[in-house]
């Protein structure tokens, strides 16, 4: 029997909304009746199921609550979802029709209907239709939608008693995937307390709540909160088996509205970052507004990331220079989606090419004339240079020192090269090709001053194809175990976002010849991460404490050229600018005779000892470092 209305039930809720609206109306109007013969019979103090006077008052109210009802839009409510927003429209239709009701009656037009009739009716029938859909949303959501339901179901709380967390919990109501025990926050005078029928626990009970109830997913429903006060939170649930959601910041949901869309899992990203900082509009707007910008590597982390800050602030034209067909495809087309999407006018080109291709930059910069080029094209797996120095060395000191002439030939306003803090003290060929590109930019600062070539230098960035993130996440996703170099190897991190901006905003304070070192904040131990990337996956870390843990992490030993540590800068005392996240380095220079001089034996050699060698003399404090041993 149970069965058979419960397929009656699943049947009902796949009907078209306006017969779904029809059976609404019917029983609306039906309760209409019921609560005038209730109001009536309360004044005259006997039940009375017909008489006159009775039957004057069930046409008023019929005729009465459903064109007010209508024009509140009442009937225009998805009723499965029925919420504190339908209860409103609901009151203020009510109210409506009984100031309506109530008047009518209160004149006396309709002879026989006792006056304080048309006070009680419309409390009783308002009363009715809450209870009605409420009703309705159990049935069609708390009982059809979860009974049956054979797939996996998560066991969740909500962090945060607020109104996001109020929203998410009327989001997942209606998911059978999902059964929500309550609320976690860290309000003492909430502990014990109920929202909407679900119990709200304190914060300090986290770990114990979570044991005790077997949670399996905790949602962080606090937008507004810092990335260090949410890190803080994941820690106190390391040692745990779950998953951690949240939901986006408070200015991406719109309309006070979230979705089950909204929520997604908590990523490293959104610990390891640190709070964004308010962009100086018009450092972003100097080598960007109104400007024909090249940004070369446009397909890169870096490159592409400042290609949609570029097109956002809003150039004139954006040329996009990339030596990989995929990756320049990817770019171009998301792209121009974007500025079909906003009407931005923003001309984009896109060209393959190297930019160690003297003639095609020719082309390229004759036929464009740009102000400014945001040079982001390198080779930068350490590896995979260390293995293959002369094309490494080619690509990033050979390629700046073309592209820097043809810049300064074609009248250039602004160059920028993008660095990286493996150019200090590099032990790998990579960084130190990546100071020798510095060194090409200072020398032709200095012969050309009246252009602005400047160069910015940073860490990590993450999410990039070379780093760490993405590595980790596949051997997660593969079952692990992940793999470190050395158990103190530190990094400095950065999203991408963030480091296109302030990059942008670094060009917009150059003058010429200056080496911008981005803050980037407290480095992170690479094994720390580690474990919270396991963390966040719901996973546990398999060791000798827990031997039937789920990933484990093994040190494979440093790479060839790989340090312990970065560093930033070469000397010290880097001077403040105008950015608190923008310092400027003082660093030695050398002629632009000594590095053109390197450069032809770049171009002539095929030996890449000979070009190692070279490099030494540019980068003195370059010091090769051999892989460690794995351990044991």
């Amino acid at each position: 029997m149970f069965d058979q209305h419960l397929i009656l039930l699943r049947r009902a809720s796949r009907w078209s909304r306006p017969t779904k609206r029809g059976i609404v109306l019917g029983v609306d109007f039906a309760l209409s009746i019921v609560a005038a013969i209730v109001a009536y019979s309360l004044r005259i103090g006997i039940w009375v199921i017909w008489d006159p006077a009775l039957a004057k008052l069930i046409a008023l109210c019929s005729t009465l609550f459903l064109p007010i009802f209508a024009a509140y839009g009442v009937y225009s409510a998805i009723f499965r979802y029925a919420g504190s927003g339908m209860m409103r429209t609901i009151l203020y239709a009510g109210i409506a029709y009984g100031l309506v009701l109530g008047t009518i009656v209160a004149l006396g037009i309709f002879e026989g209907i006792p006056r304080t009739v048309g006070l009680i009716q419309p409390l009783i029938f308002v009363s009715l239709v809450v209870v009605s859909r409420l009703m309705m949303r159990y049935l069609m959501i708390d009982l059809l939608g979860k009974l049956g339901f054979e797939g996996e179901i998560k066991t969740l709380l909500i962090y945060g008693a607020g109104n996001a967390g109020q929203q998410a919990a009327n989001a997942m109501r209606s998911d059978p995937a999902i059964r929500l025990l309550g609320y976690i926050d860290d309000d003492e005078r909430l502990h014990g307390q109920r929202l909407d029928g679900l119990p709200v626990f304190h914060s300090e009970a986290l770990p114990d709540t979570l044991q005790r109830y077997a949670v399996t997913d905790v949602l962080l429903a606090l937008p507004r909160i810092s990335r260090s006060k949410r890190h803080k939170i994941v820690q106190r649930m390391e040692n745990l088996k779950l998953r951690v959601k949240t939901l986006p910041p408070m200015k991406d949901i719109v309309d006070g509205r979230v979705s089950l869309s909204d929520i997604r899992d908590l990523e490293v990203e959104d610990l390891l970052g640190r709070e964004p900082v308010a962009p100086n509009e018009l450092l972003l707007g100097r080598t960007v507004v109104g400007k024909t910008i090249v940004v070369t590597g446009a397909g890169g982390s870096i490159g592409s990331e400042l290609c949609r800050q570029i097109l956002k602030i809003g150039a004139e034209h954006l040329v996009l220079f990339e030596m990989s067909e995929f990756a320049l495809y990817a770019i171009e087309k998301e792209l121009r989606a974007t500025k079909a999407q906003t009407g931005s006018r923003i001309g984009i080109s896109a060209h393959l090419g190297s930019v160690r291709d003297a003639t095609l930059l020719e082309r390229l910069l004759e036929r464009y004339r740009p102000n400014t080029i945001y040079h982001a094209a390198a080779y930068k797996h350490v590896p995979l240079v260390e293995a293959n120095p002369l094309e490494g060395i080619r690509n990033n000191v050979l390629g700046t020192l073309t592209l820097v002439e043809r810049a300064v030939k074609y009248g250039v306003a602004d160059f920028i090269l993008i660095s990286t803090d493996k150019a200090v003290r590099p032990t790998n060929v990579m960084g130190a090709s990546k100071r020798a590109s510095e060194l090409v930019v200072q020398a032709f600062a200095e012969r050309y001053p009246e252009i602005r070539l400047s160069m910015v230098r940073f860490g990590n960035v993450l999410g990039s194809s070379g780093s760490v993130v993405p590595l980790f996440r596949s051997q997660i996703a593969s079952g692990g175990p992940i793999t470190i170099t050395h158990r103190d190897v530190t990094r400095f991190f950065m999203t991408i976002p963030e480091a296109a901006q302030l990059v942008i905003q670094a060009a917009g304070l150059a003058r010429g010849g200056e080496v911008f070192v981005l803050d980037m904040g407290e480095s992170v131990q690479i094994i720390d991460l580690a474990r919270t990337m396991v963390h966040l996956s719901g996973l546990t870390i398999k060791d000798d404490k827990n031997p039937d843990g789920d990933i484990e992490i093994c040190e494979v030993g440093l790479r060839p050229g790989e340090k312990l540590y970065e560093e930033l800068l070469i000397g010290g005392s880097p001077q403040e600018t105008k950015h608190p996240r923008i310092m400027m380095a003082l660093e030695d220079r050398l002629p632009l005779e000594k590095i053109q001089a390197a450069a032809e034996v770049f171009v002539q050699t095929d030996d890449g000892a000979v070009a190692i060698e070279v490099l030494r003399e540019l980068v003195p404090e370059f010091v090769a470092r051999q892989a460690s041993p794995k351990r044991a």
